[in-house]
């Protein structure tokens, strides 16, 4: 079994709103705890936008008559690239090296935390997420958003909605989609799932507010969430 954890760690975790100072605190709390547990276990987070993404986007398109995709993109990689200097320095005793924005030209990392952000125009960090966990040869990566489950549908629009404890890889790729816009409010990237799931890599959705079931995750025990993989 890998002993790298791949966390795809949701804007919406670190700043929905404004930045999540509490939660935040409970997640170095945690995974410090887990690094401390093995001193072989080594953590990759790949942070998204949150709030500054969403609203910067936002105002762009408020104000340009043809907001370009490429330009949403942009404001919101930069957006990820402001959580995740936040999130490098709170493991700074871990994480010697700086905050990395192209996943393609890592090669091995000193210490036990490199903190990832947006790449280019395209797609998500999900995306990113599943490049370094392909790169770094771990067996699953964790995706934690605001949502605890994956669904059928939108449960806030359809209560007939169905709740996954696990789907194939193809039976997502029909709920979300084959197309990454800027902005989309899916579970997991469309780009980034189309990988994963020709690398036959495992993710485990789950809600990143719920710190307690988190621990359960790490420690392999049962908890809330979907395991999406091959079908």
């Amino acid at each position: 079994m890998s002993k790298i954890t791949v966390i795809s760690l949701g804007g919406s975790i670190i700043a929905p709103d404004g930045v999540d100072v509490e939660l935040l605190s409970s997640y170095l709390s945690i995974l410090t705890d887990f690094l401390k547990a093995d001193e072989e276990r080594r953590l990759i987070l790949v942070c998204g936008g949150g709030a500054p993404a969403r609203e910067y986007q936002r105002a762009y398109r408020q104000i340009i008559a043809n907001p370009s995709d490429e330009d949403q993109d942009w404001i919101g990689i930069t957006a990820t690239r402001l959580n995740a200097e936040l999130i490098k320095r709170l493991f700074q005793a871990e994480c010697p090296v700086e905050v990395v924005t192209d996943p393609t030209a890592v090669a091995v990392f000193p210490g036990r935390v490199l903190v990832a952000a947006g790449w280019k125009p395209g797609f998500s960090t999900d995306y990113d997420a599943v490049i370094l966990a392909e790169k770094f040869q771990a067996d699953s990566l964790i995706n934690l958003s605001n949502i605890a489950l994956v669904y059928s549908d939108d449960p806030k629009k359809n209560p007939d909605a169905k709740p996954y404890d696990s789907i194939s890889w193809p039976a997502f790729l029909k709920l979300v989609g084959s197309h990454w816009r800027p902005g989309s409010n899916l579970p997991f990237d469309p780009i980034a799932a189309r990988y994963a799931a020709g690398i036959g890599l495992r993710v485990i959705f789950a809600s990143g507010k719920d710190i307690e079931n988190l621990r359960r995750i790490l420690a392999g025990e049962d908890f809330l969430g979907t395991r999406i993989g091959p079908g």
